[in-house]
């Protein structure tokens, strides 16, 4: 069955990250998606491990060199039937090569050029180097992630690259599709992982505003600060997750490790927050990190294992619900969200270049253009 996305048609140019984690999601929703990948052995990086992994399915690949002027001709060829291109590159680069947003409008006025950025296209540091790390530092938010005292925990790069980043790219193109189709007019979606993740972060500072969040780290109910929202080790140095905030689910949770709601600390105090920890690390480590999984798995108490990324595979409610899926020969993550009419689908994953040819006969370029291509090492 065809997917939401079924006849929007992108043009993906070479990234690492965030751009093809968009890609991606959008293959996976039932767009048609042309991957620009790198001409095998000309510049081998990240990008290529991503084209050729299980991030790069769900796409055709066109192995095409765009610092060239035919190359870059190729692309806006490509272009002229397209309804989106997603760019990574810093500011000004697409425009040097020849395939910035003018170039493309003056083929395609509906085209919608969503670009992705760490700092944006303008500001004081649009042109530096970044990563995740440091687009949520300068938010605020990485500051409150971690332990009191202790330096900031890098959250991986979940934050700023994909949340923050692929998805708003994502929102962003097709909200901007959505406005192509109703006026015929295109637009710039400026996507920057640092304005993505300050979005994020807008219910903690909200609360901040209402004086309602300390603005330190392990020292609010959502951070770590409360003992009934944080993870306690077991008594087989794994983990599990409390998040028993409100009061019945607490109640729940002193129930099942044999504590009156009513007489144990309370972690809804502050000052007895000390004696509600204590309670809570000598009761987890008295058993096993699965035992106590048994134990609250039917309950409301807002209790979980922390499970590994390979442990997470074999979840029997992540297998029920076919959450993993095999790509190739790799277990990963399937379609999200769920559709009731046109579901996602998991597309293969192909090798760079596969589709040169095919992708090329469809812009109009014949089997001896392609061949003058190839001999010049544009394609």
């Amino acid at each position: 069955m065809p997917g939401p996305l079924e006849g929007v048609r992108v043009v993906e140019l070479p990234a690492i990250g965030p751009v093809p984690f968009a890609a991606m999601l959008l293959a996976d929703l039932g767009a048609e998606v042309v991957r620009i990948d790198k001409i095998p052995g000309s510049r081998p990086g990240l990008g290529d491990v991503m084209a050729t992994s299980a991030m790069g399915r769900g796409r055709r690949s066109i192995a095409l060199d765009i610092r060239k002027p035919k190359g870059a001709e190729v692309l806006l060829r490509l272009v002229e039937s397209a309804d989106v291109v997603l760019e990574g590159f810093r500011p000004g680069v697409a425009e040097r090569l020849g395939i910035g947003p003018e170039q493309a409008h003056a083929r395609n006025a509906r085209l919608v050029y969503g670009r992705m950025t760490g700092w944006g296209q303008d500001g004081p540091l649009a042109r530096t180097a970044g990563h995740d790390i440091t687009y949520l530092a300068l938010t605020g938010l990485l500051a409150g992630i971690g332990r009191a005292g202790e330096p900031p925990v890098p959250p991986v790069n979940y934050v700023a690259d994909f949340g923050g980043g692929a998805m708003f790219l994502a929102v962003g193109v097709l909200a901007a599709v959505l406005h192509a189709r109703a006026t015929g007019e295109g637009q710039v979606v400026d996507t920057a992982m640092v304005d993505g993740a300050a979005y994020l972060g807008s219910m903690t500072r909200a609360f901040l505003n209402q004086g309602l969040w300390r603005d330190r780290p392990e020292a609010n109910f959502l951070d770590g600060g409360s003992p009934n929202y944080r993870c306690y080790p077991c008594g087989d140095g794994r983990y599990v997750a409390i998040g028993a905030i409100e009061p019945q689910f607490w109640a729940a949770l002193c129930t099942a490790i044999g504590e009156d709601s009513a007489t144990a600390p309370s972690p809804y105090d502050p000052a007895q927050f000390a004696a509600c920890t204590a309670m809570l690390e000598r009761v987890f480590a008295s058993r096993g990190r699965d035992e106590w999984a048994a134990v609250f798995e039917p309950l409301d108490a807002c209790v979980a294992p922390v499970l590994s990324l390979e442990e997470a595979l074999a979840h029997p409610h992540n297998v029920e619900r076919g959450t993993y899926v095999p790509v190739g020969d790799a277990p990963m993550p399937g379609p999200a969200p769920r559709f009731s009419a046109t579901p996602g689908r998991v597309g293969t994953v192909g090798s760079i270049g596969a589709d040169t040819d095919a992708v090329l006969g469809e812009a109009g370029y014949t089997a001896e253009d392609v061949a003058a291509l190839r001999a010049a090492a544009v394609v």
